[in-house]
């Protein structure tokens, strides 16, 4: 049971990929919260998953691509109409795939520093993603 007036937390993770030239993979969302912002790619962890298992599955059914998480590299929270998403965000590496929109997103992308920063400056980034991947060490390398 949820006490009065607190938000009941969804588990969630998303995938943080670099390409091999150091290239953040983007996806842009399609559904709330986040609706037509660019993103890194994940979503809820279903009943009987783990963060690793949802994380793949996540990324897969996102960008066309299997990939291997690794390390968790931090935890965010994000309110929405009566929830809160706890979002785990693990780093990945892509094992196998072909880049392509997929299920939740719109689009999907290998951005740069450039491209990350101009994403930032028209306003086009969920909220607080550029400062947490800042805090984190994860900008992309090129």
């Amino acid at each position: 049971m949820v006490a009065e007036g607190v938000q009941p937390a969804i588990r969630c993770v998303g995938g943080i990929v670099f390409d091999r030239g150091g290239r953040l993979l983007l996806v842009r969302r399609v559904n709330p919260p986040g609706e037509g912002l660019w993103s890194i790619p994940g979503g809820r962890v279903e009943q009987g998953e783990t963060d690793h298992e949802a994380v793949t599955r996540e990324l897969f059914e996102e960008t066309g691509l299997s990939v291997t998480a690794g390390a968790l590299i931090g935890r965010v929270t994000r309110p929405a109409e009566g929830r809160v998403y706890e979002i785990h965000d693990y780093l990945c590496q892509v094992r196998s795939g072909v880049l392509r929109a997929g299920d939740d997103a719109s689009d999907a992308r290998w951005t740069s520093v450039a491209i990350l920063s101009t994403l930032r400056v028209s306003d086009l980034l969920v909220e607080g993603l550029y400062t947490t991947l800042d805090e984190w060490g994860q900008l992309p390398r090129s």
